[in-house]
């Protein structure tokens, strides 16, 4: 394990804006770490409710949403003071979060529903019903669409943000978890733990075109700003890097135990990759694929979000 715990600090002091934060929802100490990447150290230790396992970012980075499994409720944190600014219920389990600027999307894997809450008043004001234990969300980048992973249901339900209403159903691999969009919009990308692939969409069609096999119980899926899919592998202990037509770009990257969560930075530098069993965060190089470090990040860390 020492070998994965790495200095990163010169790295970040050189290559970040001020201010680029991690937000890593510990699952086991019902905490959020804040992670400062000018410091390369973790910061704060945010509290919150029991289990938080996703997380979401506002567009502007001032706020930051967890979602709290055990207790039926969504923390707001204030990503500038650390402080949590409001609580709200939502439905049975949630687990994943994503934000527009008006809205905020909760998926309840025990409800089988989307709580939607109004980002003004940190308000619950809609639920939508979608496919068996919902398990991610996404908003496209255009934040017309909200996609969402029905991990007990092989598919994925799209939303219409303008409606409120699901609009299509596209059916994807076995239990699919994580999902993210290309910079553009144009590919859905949604990784299918119980097949172990990558199941691409066409985003102007809503059909899936492509199916690539990847490492074992692919959980976590982020794109960079320049379109390369990282998918961490939570059985296999890797992360596999595609280009934006689904193909493998580079070998598999190892990294410490049981990879659940993935997020890319704004500024295409990094990939951070939550390793739940290890407590630690890896961080990998977006251009080259190459680990640079893993750092300690808390009990349990799987869900991940990246705001400046």
């Amino acid at each position: 394990m020492l070998a994965f715990l790495l200095s990163p600090a010169p790295v970040f002091a050189t290559r970040y804006p001020p201010r680029v934060q991690v937000f890593v929802a510990n699952s086991g100490a019902d905490v959020t770490a804040v992670y400062d990447t000018r410091l390369g150290e973790v910061v704060a230790s945010v509290p919150v409710g029991h289990s938080p396992v996703g997380v979401g970012v506002s567009d502007s980075g001032d706020l930051v949403y967890v979602t709290n499994e055990l207790s039926d409720t969504v923390s707001v944190i204030d990503a500038r003071t650390y402080k949590v600014v409001a609580t709200v219920p939502v439905g049975e389990h949630p687990f994943g979060v994503a934000v527009t600027p008006t809205h905020a999307y909760v998926t309840n894997f025990g409800s089988d529903t989307v709580t939607v809450i109004d980002v003004r008043t940190n308000t619950p004001v809609l639920e939508i019903p979608v496919g068996r234990f919902p398990h991610t969300p996404v908003v496209s980048p255009d934040g017309k669409r909200v996609y969402v992973t029905n991990n007990g249901a092989q598919s994925v339900t799209v939303i219409d943000t303008k409606s409120q209403k699901p609009i299509a159903t596209i059916p994807v691999g076995r239990f699919p978890a994580g999902i993210d969009t290309s910079p553009n919009g144009d590919r859905v990308y949604v990784a299918n733990t119980g097949s172990d692939t990558v199941t691409v969409i066409d985003a102007r069609d809503l059909d899936p075109i492509r199916s690539t096999a990847v490492g074992k119980s692919p959980m976590g899926v982020s794109v960079t700003p320049h379109g390369r899919v990282y998918v961490a592998n939570a059985g296999s202990d890797t992360v596999s890097v595609l280009d934006r037509s689904g193909g493998p770009v580079v070998p598999a990257v190892p990294v410490a135990q049981q990879p659940e969560g993935s997020a890319a930075s704004p500024d295409d530098s990094f990939v951070y990759v939550t390793n739940t069993a290890a407590g630690l965060m890896s961080i990998i190089d977006a251009g080259t694929g190459k680990l640079v470090a893993a750092v300690p990040i808390g009990r349990e860390p799987e869900g991940v979000a990246v705001t400046s």
